[in-house]
């Protein structure tokens, strides 16, 4: 989770636009929920994106992701499965969740 370990040298400015997300899905959380609005985030891990290759880190994904517990980066797919989960009605009574999808980082 690049967000919770800041990125030094690396992503911090990334890093630090994550955090505002995850500070505003906690207010925004609040301030709306007794609409019956749900508001959460997805906090994905090392995803295997092109993100990496374009900014011109393309060994990046290879050389974190043995320090992921599941010793892997996910598949774009296993993130939008977390998404159209809490888009769902299976998790109607959900609501100021940030969801970790990182495999166990």
């Amino acid at each position: 989770m690049i967000v919770k370990f800041g990125a030094p040298g690396e992503y911090v400015h990334y890093a630090a636009t994550i955090g505002a997300i995850e500070a505003m899905t906690i207010g925004l959380s609040s301030e709306v929920a007794d609409q019956g609005i749900r508001v959460n985030a997805v906090r994905p891990g090392l995803t295997k994106t092109t993100m990496f290759i374009v900014n011109g880190d393309k060994d990046r994904i290879a050389r974190v992701a043995p320090t992921i517990p599941m010793l892997r980066a996910a598949e774009p797919e296993e993130v939008a499965e977390a998404i159209v989960w809490l888009l769902s009605d299976k998790a109607s009574y959900v609501t100021r969740a940030i969801l970790d999808v990182g495999g166990g980082r």
